[in-house]
C-alpha cells in the first residue's frame, strides 16, 4: 500500500506538471497566432463590413462566400464608442465583449483574455485600441481554444489512465516483492511464536543473502543458539551443584544419624569416635560453606556489574596478604616472591579471592617440601608450582565451572576456584592464563595480567 501510495504521488505529480506544460506551450501556440492576425495601422482606417446596433444583425448583414486570407481562422469585430458593432470580412461568430475591452489603452499595445463567443465556444481574444471615423473604438480578435481544450482533456483522460493502470501495477508489485522480501521475517515470527509457546530455545531460520534481513536472521540464530547454550550450562550448573552438594550433606547425615542412634540407643560412642565424627562433621560444614560461597560468588552476571564496588586497589598489597595465608596452609613449602607496586581499579574482596584461589591451587598440587615462585611485574601476577602440572588435553577446560581433572577428583575442592579467578578478572577488564611452566620444566604457571598503574592515581 505504501509503495502504491508513493507512486500514485509520483505519477500524479508528473502528470500535473506535464498538463501543464502543455497547456501553457498550447495557450502560447494560440497567442502566437493570433498576434499574427491584422491589426490597425496607424493613420489609416479599418476596412469594415456593415455595422448595427446589435452585433447578430451586423454579421447578418456580411456578403456571403466572402473569401479572405484570414478566413476560419480569427473573427474580427470592432466596437464603436457609442455601442456600435461592425466585422471585418470574413468573419463568421460573434464575440463576447466585456466592460474592460472598452477601456484599453494604447494603441500600439494589445491585451490578451480568455473569453468565449456568444455561443458558448471559448476563445482567446486579443483587445486592440482602434479609430473608425475619427472616433475611438476598440478592435477584438478571436481564435477559438475549443481545440486546444478539447487536446487538454483528451490528455487527462490519458494521465488518468496511465496513473490508474501505474498504481495498481505498483500495488501489485509492491506487495509480490514485499511478500518476498519479507519471507524471512514471516519465518522469523514463526520462530520467536515457538518458542515463546514452547519455551524450547535453540531454533533456528535459514539465512539467505547478504541483505538487512538476512543479518537479522543471521543475529536471531545467533541469540537462539547463545539463549539455547545458556539453558545447557545452566541446567548443568544446577546438576553439578547439586553433586557437589549431595556429597558433604550425605557424609553430615550418615554421622548425624549415627549419634542420634547412639543416643537414643543408651550406647555412647567411644570419645575418640565421636571426637573424630565431630570432627568429619565440622570439616563436611566448612566444605558446604566455601562451596556456597563460590557459588553466591559465580551467581553473579557475566558482565561487569555498574553498582559493584570498584575503587582504587593496592594490588601488591592484595597479594602480600593472600601469601601470608598460602604460607599457613602451606608450611612445609618455600615461596620464592617478588611483589612490586601495582594499582588497579576493582573489587577488593573479589580480587583478593582470586589471588588465594590461585595460590591454593599452587599449593594443593605441589609436592612436599616444594616451591612455589609468585611474581607481580608491571601489572602480570604469575603463580608457578612444581607439582604434575595440567594435560593439554584438559587446559581448555579449566575455567569451567564444576571441571575437575579426573587425576585430582579425590583432593579436596568443588573445581569453582579458577572459574570465580576467570570471572572477577574479566570484570576487572584484565586476562588469565593457566598453562605449563615458561621454562619447560614440572609444574604450573598461571598468569593474570591486569590493567593499572606502578603509582597511586589518588
Amino acid at each position: 500500500m505504501l509503495t502504491a501510495a508513493a507512486v500514485a504521488v509520483a505519477i500524479a505529480v508528473v502528470a500535473a506538471a506535464c498538463w501543464l506544460v502543455v497547456r501553457d506551450s498550447l495557450y502560447q501556440q494560440a497567442r502566437n497566432d493570433l498576434a499574427e492576425a491584422p491589426r490597425p495601422l496607424p493613420g489609416r482606417e479599418l476596412v469594415l463590413g456593415p455595422c448595427a446596433d446589435n452585433a447578430q444583425d451586423a454579421l447578418a448583414a456580411l456578403p456571403p462566400n466572402t473569401d479572405s486570407l484570414h478566413r476560419n481562422m480569427w473573427d474580427i469585430q470592432v466596437v464603436t464608442a457609442d455601442n456600435r458593432v461592425c466585422f471585418t470580412p470574413g468573419s463568421t461568430r460573434v464575440i463576447d465583449t466585456v466592460p474592460s475591452d472598452l477601456k484599453a489603452g494604447s494603441p500600439n499595445r494589445a491585451t490578451y483574455r480568455e473569453g468565449r463567443y456568444t455561443d458558448g465556444k471559448p476563445a482567446l481574444i486579443r483587445v486592440i485600441p482602434a479609430s473608425v471615423g475619427g472616433k475611438p473604438a476598440v478592435m477584438l480578435t478571436a481564435t477559438s481554444l475549443s481545440n486546444v481544450h478539447e487536446s487538454l482533456n483528451n490528455l487527462a483522460l490519458l494521465m488518468t489512465g496511465v496513473a490508474g493502470l501505474g498504481v495498481i501495477g505498483a500495488g501489485v508489485a509492491g506487495r509480490v516483492v514485499a511478500r518476498s522480501a519479507l519471507k524471512p521475517v514471516d519465518q522469523l515470527t514463526d520462530a520467536v511464536e515457538h518458542i515463546a509457546r514452547t519455551e524450547e530455545v535453540g531454533s533456528t531460520i535459514p539465512v539467505n543473502g547478504s541483505d538487512e534481513i538476512a543479518r537479522l536472521s543471521a543475529s536471531f540464530n545467533s541469540m537462539s543458539t547463545a539463549l539455547a547454550n545458556s539453558r545447557e550450562r545452566q541446567t548443568r550448573l544446577i546438576a553439578d551443584a547439586g553433586h557437589e552438594l549431595r556429597t558433604p550433606l550425605t557424609s553430615l547425615r550418615t554421622n548425624v544419624d549415627l549419634l542420634i542412634r547412639s543416643d537414643a540407643q543408651g550406647r555412647a560412642l567411644p570419645p575418640e569416635t565421636r571426637a573424630r565424627m565431630l570432627g568429619n562433621m565440622k570439616a563436611q560444614m566448612q566444605e558446604l560453606t566455601v562451596l556456597i560461597g563460590d557459588l553466591l560468588q559465580l551467581s553473579r552476571p557475566d558482565t561487569p556489574n555498574p553498582e559493584a564496588v570498584r575503587t582504587v586497589v593496592p594490588f601488591h598489597e592484595t597479594v602480600e596478604r593472600a601469601l601470608e595465608r598460602g604460607r599457613l596452609r602451606g608450611p612445609a613449602l618455600t615461596f620464592l616472591t617478588e611483589v612490586n607496586p601495582w594499582y588497579v581499579h576493582g573489587d577488593p574482596a573479589a580480587l583478593e579471592r582470586a589471588v588465594i584461589n590461585l595460590l591454593d591451587n599452587a599449593v594443593k598440587y605441589s609436592p612436599p617440601s616444594g616451591t612455589v615462585e609468585v611474581r607481580l611485574r608491571a601489572g602480570r601476577l604469575t603463580v608457578r608450582d612444581h607439582g604434575p602440572g595440567i594435560p593439554a588435553d584438559e587446559l581448555p577446560f579449566v575455567f569451567d565451572r564444576f571441571w575437575r581433572s579426573p587425576s585430582s577428583r579425590q583432593l579436596p575442592g568443588s573445581g569453582l576456584g579458577l572459574s570465580i579467578v576467570a570471572q572477577t578478572v574479566r570484570d576487572t577488564g584484565g586476562q588469565v592464563s593457566l598453562g605449563p611452566a615458561s621454562d619447560g620444566g614440572p609444574g604450573t604457571q598461571a598468569v593474570m595480567v591486569l590493567p593499572g598503574q606502578p603509582d597511586d592515581p589518588r
